[in-house]
């Protein structure tokens, strides 16, 4: 019988026992149990994190009927000790199961979680109040009770800091009542077996990191690089019926759906040399939805960020430019003080590893897919442009259709109602920013027809935008006019490597002025 897919299912025990695909992760685990070590790993949001951890929980506490065919199954009898599905005691905290943004939030989540342990194990000291007070006496009675030590697993440790993103009051406040908890996986390390904390980001300030220092960071590691997401092996061998049905639904080849999959939800790379991988969460939408959409980036939508971009003065142009670089260091840690954006993107998977030079020992980032490349854009373009919604007409949907039909003052008229709609900033010369980056995403939104500031034998085009009837070929001036743009795509022969093209041609100059804040010149020529 065909197996169910598995979308949203993150309990491990549910997906084994309830028919539901499972794509065999578990060999990662049983080289995590076999070093022994404490381990921590950095991926994006909805990426596998928690049913990785379900099926480590399952593992420790001894579970052999739920891996049955898996592959760590073959690696125990392989190589049987002594502790082969031995049963251990397992704290799992799991800080998914709130929001953080209001103070008491955090308190009231370890406090029933550690409730549920003593349950289990009693509560030592009734007068005991404090969070890692309490965590030390269960280590130490579960020791005793069971002879055992325990094993530690934190599923995103990290979200009661990242909701709290926007007030420094609470988010510090978060940060001190994480760090006295943590504190305790050093201190009473004798009582602890295994230790696997997951989270998005990495922040320096919480003892995890600063106090626990054998702590094994894994998320830039190449052996560990495919332990969440999906590999082009793993669909091609797990998700072939669904492939073929995805297919016949959009009406494509199978290799064309094949295409179109890696296009949208492939590309997270997690070392520079090792495999890129899906996104779990959009494939399996996708194939239960039998449509391709933007299922990822639609379960939230990263409103600091995007804020924090335009605040920034952030040149969006480098996005697809590939000149956002960064160090090591700086994509696995995270102070929490700087707020600097590039390793936020990364670890929160907007930007994805693209190349890695190892003379300088840099990395170059660029979005990993097109789901979110276009949903990203979409998302930080009202912050320049509030009016470009489709309520007003200002939308990417009416421009796309007036360019694909050659509607030359309907695409004037968008594009002037637009720049007069930039936000009005006091700063001193906002306008050049905001020009060029409202030009920037209007025409990279259009999709795969265009390319912005494309390099000819005689220099750079602003913008090629290109249909299945018409090429145009945009040149922008600020504070000058719109002829001297014409004549800059005739001095430079931007048309001479379209000659051949069959398609109709149409050179457009376009003048802003930045005093007046609009588009005050537009000519055509053919």
């Amino acid at each position: 019988m065909e197996k169910k897919l598995p979308v949203g299912i993150q309990a491990f025990e549910k997906l084994r026992t309830d028919g539901f695909l499972y794509v065999d992760k578990t060999e990662y685990i049983y080289r995590f149990a076999k070093n022994n070590v404490p381990y921590f790993l950095s991926r994006p949001r909805r990426f596998g994190k928690s049913l990785l951890l379900s099926a480590m929980q399952c593992y420790w506490e001894g579970r052999k009927d739920l891996f049955g065919g898996l592959a760590i199954e073959k690696l125990e009898e392989a190589n049987a000790g002594t502790d082969a599905w031995k049963w251990y005691p397992v704290f799992l905290f799991d800080f998914n199961c709130a929001s953080y943004a209001e103070e008491g939030e955090l308190e009231s989540v370890l406090d029933n979680q550690l409730n549920n342990l003593e349950r289990v194990y009693g509560r030592r000291n009734e007068n005991a109040i404090k969070p890692n007070v309490r965590f030390q006496n269960l280590l130490q009675m579960a020791f005793e009770q069971t002879g055992s030590r325990v094993v530690v697993l934190v599923d995103e440790y990290d979200k009661p800091l990242l909701d709290a993103v926007d007030n420094k009051e609470l988010q510090d406040h978060n940060r001190s009542v994480l760090k006295g908890f943590f504190s305790t996986l050093k201190s009473f390390d004798n009582f602890i077996h295994f230790i696997f904390i997951t989270g998005v980001t990495k922040f320096h300030k919480v003892s995890i990191f600063s106090d626990l220092n054998q702590l094994m960071d894994i998320s830039l590691s190449k052996q560990y690089a495919n332990v969440c997401g999906i590999t082009e092996e793993e669909l091609l061998r797990y998700f072939g019926p669904w492939i073929t049905r995805l297919a016949a639904a959009q009406e494509m080849t199978v290799d064309e759906c094949l295409a179109k999959l890696k296009q949208t939800y492939d590309g997270y790379r997690f070392h520079p040399f090792a495999e890129g991988v899906y996104n779990p969460l959009s494939l399996l939408t996708a194939f239960a939805n039998e449509e391709f959409g933007s299922y990822w980036f639609e379960t939230g939508t990263p409103t600091f960020l995007l804020r924090k971009l335009k605040e920034e003065y952030f040149d969006v142009r480098r996005f697809t430019d590939r000149t956002i670089y960064a160090k090591a260091a700086t994509l696995k840690d995270y102070t929490g003080d700087t707020m600097d954006l590039v390793p936020l993107l990364y670890q929160t998977g907007y930007l994805t590893i693209a190349d890695f030079d190892r003379n300088r020992s840099r990395y170059t980032l660029c979005f990993p897919n097109e789901e979110v490349l276009y949903g990203f854009l979409e998302s930080l373009l009202p912050g320049y442009v509030p009016k470009a919604t489709v309520t007003y007409g200002l939308d990417i949907f009416t421009l796309d259709d007036y360019v694909e039909n050659g509607q030359l003052d309907e695409i004037r008229n968008v594009l002037t109602a637009l720049f007069a709609g930039i936000t009005y900033t006091l700063e001193s010369d906002p306008f050049e920013h905001y020009f060029q980056a409202v030009i920037y995403l209007v025409f990279t939104l259009l999709g795969k027809y265009v390319q912005c500031e494309m390099h000819s034998f005689k220099g750079c085009i602003d913008c090629k935008v290109v249909t299945s009837d018409f090429l145009y070929l945009f040149e922008f001036k600020r504070d000058d006019t719109a002829n001297a743009a014409l004549q800059q795509i005739d001095s430079k022969e931007y048309v001479l490597p379209f000659a051949a093209d069959s398609r109709k041609l149409y050179k457009i100059g376009v003048s802003f002025d930045s005093k007046e804040r609009k588009l005050v010149g537009w000519e055509v020529a053919e």
